[in-house]
């Protein structure tokens, strides 16, 4: 079904959908409209199918075990000072 509404939009965004229709890439101004709310809507849904996957990873990490924070930084210190020595910038 199609409905029929009346949008504003900017001259620059006018310029550009009449460009369109006028190089034959579209039949019809409402057609550039159409395809550019298609394209946004796919957009919005793709954004939405990954953050609901990084939220339930973020969650699901959230559960596992942790360990404390001065162990981690200890753990981390340890690795830099390897990968210093087998880049060889420590004396």
């Amino acid at each position: 079904m199609t409905v029929k509404i009346s949008v504003s939009i900017s001259d620059q965004q006018a310029e550009y959908a009449r460009k369109q229709v006028a190089e034959g890439r579209f039949s019809s101004t409402s057609a550039v409209i159409q395809q550019a709310l298609e394209a946004k809507r796919k957009e919005d849904e793709e954004y939405e199918a990954w953050s609901a996957g990084f939220f339930e990873m973020l969650n699901a990490r959230a559960k596992q075990p942790h360990i404390p924070l001065d162990e981690f930084r200890q753990r981390v210190d340890e690795m830099l000072k390897e990968e210093r020595q087998r880049l060889g910038l420590e004396g």
